[in-house]
């Protein structure tokens, strides 16, 4: 790998870290916690940027893409979350197959689907998968990614079947990948004290599992900047590292910055330095996927293009109508062009890629 000047390393401490990257070492927790801790980004984007350079090279991808929450009805109780109402509740809203037509015709073009949603009180996997059915006939082409582990195990639940029975259905329906939202954090202490009723972290791990078993690739997340600790942080990404080492399966990683506004849990969020450590770190530990992914609707359109020269490859996509973060007050707008994320990713240098799903690429903007 490229080398990097130790003597402008300035937090000394980090010196071992610095070394067992440069001799393509695998880092470990302790490595992991000693990174989080330390103030010196520049040193540490440096290094995120040196290992994605292995891997991608000057490559920069995003995809159009559309976002469908189909309800934010919700029998969850997460004290982050600002998405979730209940029946009756001002804001409250169930979308009909007709809605989602007439939001598809605004969707020709489009290579994603990204469909995320509350948990409804009386909605069953059939009445979720109609939708699944009718994204498919009016977008034929584009991929289906649908379904977090946290409401695959809502419908196994509800519906009183396995896991394995659902992830069948979903696939036979049309889903042609999952979502990496429900990890949160994976601390089941945390867990039980910020969302109890969500699925446990073995359960994301195993539900994700059985998806790559059944050749239905995922994105893996983490939810950070609440109550967490950076040695939480450093545990999550390890057990997903974990994962990706006996399955293969994930695309990519995605980063969701905790927003305050409207939950129940409050505090501050993160800040600009968090993000793009936590980034940069994300990319270091995380040596057996391919990409990290910037989610601009929380970092800010600006911030996510600082961050594809620490250690970030893809800069999602799209995202039109994207309602779950902007309601706890995410800064990014609901939607950005095609031909915005092309300059956005020249202008540091990069090469921009449109992609679909797979990251297949579409066309590379060389010039």
């Amino acid at each position: 790998m490229e080398g990097i000047d130790l003597r402008l390393v300035e937090d000394k401490n980090l010196l071992p870290v610095v070394e067992k990257v440069l001799e393509g070492q695998r880092l470990c927790f302790e490595d992991g916690v000693r990174l989080f801790k330390s103030n010196d980004i520049l040193t540490i984007g440096k290094l995120a940027e040196l290992f994605n350079r292995k891997k991608n090279g000057k490559l920069v991808y995003f995809t159009v893409n559309r976002h469908l929450n189909l309800t934010n009805l919700c029998v969850g109780t997460c004290k982050f979350c600002a998405f979730r109402k209940r029946r009756g509740e001002e804001g409250a809203y169930e979308l009909t197959v007709e809605d989602v037509v007439e939001k598809l015709k605004e969707s020709k073009g489009v290579r994603e689907v990204h469909v995320v949603n509350g948990l409804h009180p009386d909605w069953g996997l059939e009445d979720y998968l109609s939708f699944i059915r009718v994204i498919k006939r009016e977008l034929p082409f584009a991929v289906i990614q649908a379904f977090t582990a946290e409401e695959i195990d809502y419908f196994s639940r509800k519906e009183a079947i396995s896991v394995e029975e659902v992830l069948k259905e979903v696939i036979k329906a049309g889903v042609g990948a999952l979502p990496g939202g429900g990890a949160e954090i994976f601390n089941e202490e945390i867990r039980r004290e910020l969302c109890p009723d969500k699925l446990s972290s073995e359960k994301y791990l195993y539900i994700h599992k059985v998806a790559h078993s059944y050749g239905l690739r995922s994105n893996a997340s983490i939810l950070y900047g609440h109550v967490e600790t950076y040695e939480d942080r450093v545990d999550h990404l390890l057990r997903l590292r974990e994962l990706q080492d006996e399955t293969g399966g994930f695309l990519a990683f995605v980063s969701f910055a905790y927003y305050p506004k409207n939950t129940q849990l409050g505090g501050k969020g993160t800040t600009g330095f968090d993000d793009l450590k936590l980034l940069a770190i994300s990319r270091l530990l995380l040596d057996n996927f391919y990409h990290v992914r910037a989610f601009w609707i929380t970092l800010g359109e600006k911030l996510a293009q600082v961050s594809l020269n620490f250690g970030v490859s893809d800069f999602d996509g799209t995202v039109f109508e994207e309602s779950i973060t902007r309601s706890a007050g995410a800064p990014g707008s609901s939607f950005l062009p095609k031909e915005r994320f092309i300059r956005l990713i020249k202008e540091t240098g990069k090469v921009p890629v449109e992609r679909d799903t797979f990251y297949n690429p579409i066309k590379v903007y060389w010039e």
